[in-house]
């Protein structure tokens, strides 16, 4: 039999026996004789009592009424908080999460077949996971969906377990396989606001724009609120629509209610702030975030991030070092080994590098594809040809996001292929996404390729959209546009206007007479003056001449 899987176990007691179960023994002895009829008098008392106790019994009630008039509805444990957070397609808590976990393995044990609840389990699974940096968890996940399958497949309507199963292929960065288990649920049942999360994250994954752009306008028809404000501020954020990113992430955060759905908001608000160059900003953010809930490790390192740009230097190490502990993932690690580069900590650098690549290896055994962020390190700090080669991989799986676009371009260029690279970067910036690095990487190549005037543009560009954003490139940035020095006066030489053609040298007057004369205007026709009439334009062969323009060439022309 299926068990919801909302049911709580406190409630899973058999209920007491009603006296008029068959099941229920009857009494036997004294008690099954029945008793006498009462004598009247007995009556009258009994009524007299019964009146007095119904008086009594009523005045406490009301007494007790009174008391307890400011009590509300119980509140809600860490599993019905979580379950409600699941529900409404927002964020739980790790302490409600990890309270969710548990009274679904306490449940499966006992009932293996419900399918709804290992569907559940499984999720929780992915989600922990993925917040904690803990990649064992996805192997928990995927045995745990596959049993929920089992029980029941997914054309029998468990559709969940194949949105668990898509969640945990984004989460693996296997956007592919996220791609195909969502849309099959989308074509089952299309009105299933589930599964466009997980199509977003996938689309996105696989730079689909038009496909993302799509499935957040679906969500938002689906489940109004907050989630869906969450997912169009990204989807604004992507396509470098800034103004319009600021106010949808501002109603999320304000009409946020749950900590852990408010925290995101409030990080949401921070990551936004940090990429349009706003440090301070972007720490109250972050700091508001983690007030909000202090289990939003993530905001610890967006924090350190916007310390750098302060120059808080021993703040942003701590707040490092905290993200790692509490959050290990490999880019933070990247982020804080390039920090100590900066200061000149060589040694603390090569560390975070080892801890990297460690972590990199870890997540590969646990399935989860970690090559992006590998690339972008040995494309700056290690082997730049390695680099490519990861890319190439991940576009041949049609991972072509912003992105991978732009660690591709940069790979290739330090790699000597300049020429290939720029592709891959212009694509990146084309996606309108502002983003300081892309900017700057297109710039270097340009810079690189003699293109000196885009690429003065978009070093500029990264240097205005975000003056700090990274301690060891917002540097070489603006080394780059000083050597660039300033643009020629006057624009670039091929938009100005070809000079016009000398005026005819005046002929002599007797020449003039002999000439025959011009016959008169027909009425037709009205004159023109020769004063007025426009100067023919040069020829396209004329203009295309190696000696037009050059007074020396045409003189030489002209002599015998």
């Amino acid at each position: 039999m299926d068990v919801m899987p909302q049911q709580d176990p406190e409630s899973r007691q058999p209920p007491e026996p009603s006296p008029q179960d068959p099941y229920v023994m009857p009494a036997e002895g004294a008690t099954a004789v029945p008793p006498p009829p009462p004598t009247l008098r007995t009556t009258l008392r009994r009524a007299a009592f019964g009146a007095v106790a119904a008086g009594v019994l009523l005045a406490g009630a009301l007494v007790a009424v009174e008391d307890g008039e400011g009590d509300g509805p119980k509140e809600p444990g860490p599993v019905e908080r979580a379950e409600a957070a699941t529900t409404a397609g927002s964020p739980a808590s790790l302490s409600d999460l990890t309270a969710l976990i548990g009274d679904r393995q306490k449940w499966v044990e006992s009932h293996p077949k419900d399918a709804p609840s290992l569907a559940t389990l499984g999720t929780a699974y992915v989600e922990w996971a993925r917040r904690s940096a803990d990649t064992t968890y996805y192997a928990r996940a995927e045995e745990t969906l596959k049993r929920s399958l089992a029980a029941r497949a997914g054309e029998r309507g468990n559709g969940e377990a194949w949105v668990g199963l898509a969640a945990l292929a984004n989460a693996r960065h296997d956007f592919l396989a996220a791609k195909r288990w969502g849309e099959t649920v989308k074509r089952q049942q299309p009105k299933a606001w589930s599964v466009y999360p997980v199509l977003i994250d996938a689309y996105t994954g696989l730079g689909d724009q038009k496909a993302a752009t799509a499935a957040t306008e679906k969500f938002g028809e689906l489940r109004k609120g907050v989630p869906a404000l969450a997912r169009t501020a990204e989807l604004y954020r992507g396509q470098g629509w800034r103004e319009d990113a600021l106010a949808t992430a501002r109603e999320a955060a304000d009409r946020a209610t749950q900590p852990a759905e408010k925290a995101e908001a409030l990080h949401r608000l921070g990551e936004l702030a940090w990429e349009r160059g706003e440090p301070e900003e972007a720490v109250a953010q972050f700091d508001a975030a983690l007030r909000t809930d202090a289990g939003h490790h993530a905001s610890l390192a967006g924090r350190a991030r916007a310390l750098v740009a302060l120059e808080r230097t021993d703040e942003a190490l701590a707040a490092y070092q905290s993200a790692l502990e509490k959050l290990p993932r490999p880019e933070y690690a990247l982020e804080l080994g390039e920090l100590y580069e900066s200061l000149g900590l060589d040694g603390d650098a090569r560390t975070q590098y080892a801890a990297l690549r460690e972590m990199v290896a870890g997540a590969k055994k646990a399935g989860v594809d970690e090559s992006l962020v590998l690339a972008r390190f040995e494309a700056d700090h290690g082997d730049p040809d390695a680099a490519v080669e990861l890319l190439r991989g991940q576009w041949a799986k049609q991972h072509r996001s912003a992105a991978v676009a732009d660690a591709l371009g940069w790979a290739l260029h330090r790699a000597g292929e300049s020429e290939e690279g720029l592709e891959y970067a212009e694509r990146a910036v084309g996606t309108g996404v502002r983003n300081a690095s892309y900017a700057y990487h297109l710039g270097v190549i340009q810079r690189e390729l003699e293109d000196y005037g885009p690429a003065r543009r978009n070093l500029e560009q990264a240097v205005r959209t975000n003056p700090a954003f990274s301690p060891l490139a917002a540097p070489l940035a603006r080394e780059a546009l000083d050597a660039l020095g300033e643009p020629p006066p006057g624009g670039p030489g091929d938009l100005q206007p070809p000079p016009p053609p000398p005026a005819p040298a005046p002929k002599p007057e007797t020449e003039r007479e002999t000439r025959p004369e011009a016959p008169a205007p027909s009425k037709a026709a009205p004159s023109t003056s020769p004063s007025t009439s426009p100067a023919p334009a040069p020829s396209k062969a004329a203009a295309s001449s190696p000696a037009a323009g050059k007074p020396e060439a045409a003189e030489a022309s002209k002599s015998p």
